[in-house]
């Protein structure tokens, strides 16, 4: 299954890792923010969240980022790219 598959049958949980300013100038409906920076400290509360994580961000630079970090700790979770393009996807 792909991304755009999974963001339409709403399989898993949004994690939005831009930070919480930018968060709060639009993101994706049900989506969570957790800064990129916090994600080491907060990976029980990530590795409990209904998987697989969607990562997302403003470009996709982040949350490929987030993605390598992640996986490593094996946490299952894709690269999302634009929380824009996540929202897209959502609507269809």
């Amino acid at each position: 299954m792909n991304i755009e598959e999974l963001i339409k049958q709403k399989k898993g949980t949004i994690v939005d890792v831009r930070t919480p300013g930018e968060f709060m100038g639009g993101n994706v409906v049900g989506s969570i923010n957790i800064p990129l920076q916090e994600l080491g400290n907060r990976l029980s509360e990530l590795k409990e969240l209904k998987a697989p994580l969607i990562l997302c961000c403003a470009s996709g630079g982040r949350s490929g980022m987030a993605t390598d970090m992640l996986s490593h700790e094996n946490i299952e979770c894709y690269n999302a790219g634009s929380w824009l393009d996540v929202n897209y996807y959502q609507s269809l």
